[in-house]
Parts: structure tokens; sequence; C-alpha cells
């Protein structure tokens, strides 16, 4: 009986297994979430009326503030303006720091310097409302607003008036 090609058959199938052997392959991914961020980089300082003396009639004090905005590039922003009183028109009042003094100073805050737009609070994630709109830049580039602030009328008792405005960017 002849045995050898059937080994040497059997070696030829087992040296082709082997030859023909292929890489095994898998794939990822890489990934990341970009999420929109906004700031108040430069919070406003006081608007500062200074120092007036008591009128009967309207007179106007006006004064102003810069804030800056930082927000993720090309993302569109709102930015609202509530007084402490939580009046979302642009109106607000200060209020006296003596005590027993009841007295609110009204004032109204704008977004332009010829005092003939009104800058409030309805702005949301999706509409200026009577806010002011804006556009994200860059990491490091934030976008300025300036404030603007008119009192008409001072006929008050002295004292030192005062209120706090809340800034919200909505986005």
């Amino acid at each position: 009986m002849n045995t050898r090609p059937i080994a040497g058959l059997a070696m030829t199938a087992l040296l082709a297994g082997v030859a023909h052997a292929g890489p095994a392959v898998a794939t990822f991914r890489v990934q990341m979430t970009v999420a929109s961020s906004c700031a108040v980089t430069l919070a406003p300082t006081a608007i500062d009326l200074g120092t007036v003396t008591t009128q009967s009639s309207a007179v106007n004090y006006n004064g102003s503030t810069t804030l800056k905005v930082n927000c993720s590039k090309k993302t569109p922003f709102y930015i609202g303006l509530a007084p402490s009183d939580g009046n979302r028109n642009g109106k607000g009042a200060m209020l006296g720091a003596r005590a027993g003094n009841g007295a609110q100073v009204p004032y109204t805050l704008y977004s332009n310097a010829a005092l003939t737009r009104v800058w409030g609070n309805t702005a949301t994630s999706t509409r200026r409302g009577n806010g002011v709109a804006g556009t994200g830049m860059a990491a490091a580039d934030a976008v300025s607003f300036p404030v603007y602030a008119k009192v008409t009328n001072v006929n008050f008792m002295p004292d030192r008036y005062a209120d706090t405005v809340t800034v919200s960017i909505h986005y």
C-alpha cells in the first residue's frame, strides 16, 4: 500500500490553510459634541446719573454702561434686561436708601444712544422680543452692547436711589 500521496495531500492542505489567513478587521468612531454656551464676560458697571437737584418739571438725566457677551461661534443669542421689580418692558424704579422713604424714581432702559429703543426682558432662546440680538463670534471674541438709562423727573425726596438690573442671555 502506497501512503505517500495521502500524506502529501494532507500536508498540502495544511499549508494552504495557513497561507490564506487574512487580518481580522474592526472599526470605531471618534466623536464629540460641541455645546452652545454664552457668558457675560464683562459685567456692566453701574449707570451713575450723578447728583441732581429736585425739579418739578420733566428733566432728562441719561447715562450708559457697556456689557460684553461671549458665545460659542455662530450661536445666536438674545439678551434681556430685567429691573428688580420684575417689569419686563424696560421700565424700572430706583428705591431710596433712607428708612421710611417709600419714593420710587422711575427709569427706562434703552439699547440705542437716541433713547428710542426700549430694552426689556421678553427675549427667549428663539426670539429677540424687546431685547437685543447677537451672534457668537469665537471663543476669545466678546460682543459689546451699550446700555442706556433715562430718568425724566427728579421731584423726589433727597436720598440716594438705586436699583439692580439682571442681564439674561438666552441661546
